[in-house]
């Protein structure tokens, strides 16, 4: 499974956060029946948090800039290995591509150089 670390860090901001907003509403309605006062401040909590999930979850802004896979076959020296590969920088994007080459560590390290003497920022 990947794992995007930074959605998922935003995500458990977000979630700790939506705590005492909650709780503020429902101590606003506390002189209600407390299963209704609870429906009301998850509603509310929805109408609220469910923008702030879809950016954390579809904003590009966040999307991985390396994608790394287990078991491939490094395109420069044909060993089978952890693959990495760069996705995504400032002037940088193979978000799309169709044939993605991944490279042992050893072999990303020589990509990622000459990269940079390209002007490729990462």
């Amino acid at each position: 499974m990947d794992v995007n670390f930074k959605r998922y860090g935003l995500y458990l901001i977000r979630w700790q956060l939506s705590t005492p907003i909650l709780a503020g509403v429902l101590i606003v309605l506390s002189s209600m029946d407390p299963l209704y006062a609870t429906i009301i401040a998850n509603l509310i909590g929805g109408l609220i948090f469910f923008w702030v999930d879809r950016f954390i979850f579809t904003s590009k802004a966040l999307d991985a800039q390396w994608e790394v896979r287990e078991n491939i076959r490094c395109v420069d020296c044909g060993r089978i290995c952890r693959g990495y590969r760069l996705v995504k920088t400032d002037n940088y994007d193979k978000t799309d591509d169709n044939e993605p080459e991944f490279r042992c560590e050893e072999c990303s390290q020589k990509k990622s150089e000459e990269l940079r003497k390209r002007g490729v920022r990462h």
